[in-house]
């Protein structure tokens, strides 16, 4: 993953897709914590994972408001990045490095209790995710945030693994570990 600030180093005639720069991971996960979480905070990472994911691929969100018989249909029908298959369902090895540099730029605050992690916004983090939710660019990324919140928002990650093992037994359970979700 290459960062904006050091695309510079690289050859002018490399194509750079927004998927390998940190700060646009970074800016959806802002937005994430911002739209999905209650008060810019999610307790664990698994919830913000599969949060994630709903938003990330709106084909699996629509069929599991279906499944669960939920009339909300996706506002964007692209898949935005690609997540592998982890022991906990759909994950992206990014998550760690771009949670650390969130942290480290004080946008977010990241507390361990005992195996639980609890990641919150921290003020500065609140008026970033403010400014890009009302930049026009991002707005089929926040809109499919809103639905995945008023959908999936109130439970929690454990519920929402469950959710996802038991509905997309083939897409993603049957998948092995390490392989790309598609």
């Amino acid at each position: 993953m290459k960062s904006f600030n050091t695309l510079g180093t690289s050859p002018a005639g490399l194509p750079v897709a927004a998927d390998d720069l940190l700060e646009f991971h970074a800016a959806r996960l802002l937005l994430l914590f911002s739209i999905c979480g209650v008060k810019g905070r999610i307790d664990g990472l698994t919830k913000m994972a599969k949060l994630d994911f709903f938003v990330r691929y709106p084909q699996f969100f629509d069929t599991a408001c279906q499944t669960l018989g939920l009339s909300t249909e996706s506002a964007t029908k692209t898949v935005e990045s690609s997540m592998i298959r982890f022991h906990y369902g759909p994950w992206d090895d990014r998550y760690y490095h771009i949670l650390a540099y969130l942290e480290g730029k004080h946008l977010l605050n990241v507390v361990k209790d005992n195996q639980a992690f609890t990641l919150s916004l921290t003020d500065e983090g609140k008026t970033i995710a403010d400014q890009l939710a009302k930049d026009e660019s991002f707005a089929p990324l926040v809109a499919q945030m809103k639905q995945v919140k008023k959908a999936l928002g109130g439970k929690a990650g454990s519920t929402l693994k469950k959710l996802i093992y038991q509905i997309f037994e083939k897409e993603v359970a049957q998948r092995p570990l390490g392989e790309t979700i598609e």
